[in-house]
């Protein structure tokens, strides 16, 4: 196979935008590949999320977040996000806003890659990755059941007042 020449972008076909009216359907719109180890993670936090979180389609990623109903007053006007689900050109993304937001979690999180003999490949909130098998999806599932609505609210409230 030859090399890409640089300067040139992948397809817009791997990065789903908001036109897609569900996750599924932004699954849909990705690379077969992408899009099955993708619902692996999906599944881990679905099965996890506590009560009150929705699953919503925005902009180019799935968000677990805070209905605007439950708490209207962020900083921009828009969904608190807990978590996220991305597929940018050359890797997928879990974004566990609760580790950023949390020392502890993101200890415990540590902890948990290095437990299961994985590599934590992380910036501030985003967990990078290529494949559902790179996760300790055990502690991903512990991260995402550890924050119910109301203590996120809490914690994004304090961290406001400072």
């Amino acid at each position: 196979m030859a090399p890409r020449p640089r300067g040139k972008s992948r397809p817009a076909a791997r990065r789903p935008t908001g036109a897609a009216a569900s996750p599924d359907a932004w699954l849909a719109a990705l690379p077969p590949a992408a899009a099955a180890e993708l619902s692996r993670v999906r599944d881990v936090i679905r099965a996890h999320l506590p009560a009150g979180y929705r699953e919503a389609v925005r902009g180019s990623v799935i968000a677990y977040e805070v209905p605007l109903e439950r708490y209207p007053d962020t900083y921009n006007g828009q969904p608190l996000w807990y978590a996220a689900l991305g597929a940018p050109k050359s890797y997928l993304t879990l974004h566990l806003m609760g580790a950023y937001g949390s020392p502890e979690l993101r200890w415990r999180l540590a902890d948990g890659f290095s437990a299961a003999g994985k590599k934590l490949d992380m910036g501030k909130a985003c967990v990078r990755f290529r494949k559902a098998d790179d996760l300790a999806l055990g502690v991903i599932g512990e991260i995402v059941a550890a924050l119910p609505l109301e203590k996120w609210v809490a914690i994004a409230k304090a961290s406001r007042r400072t």
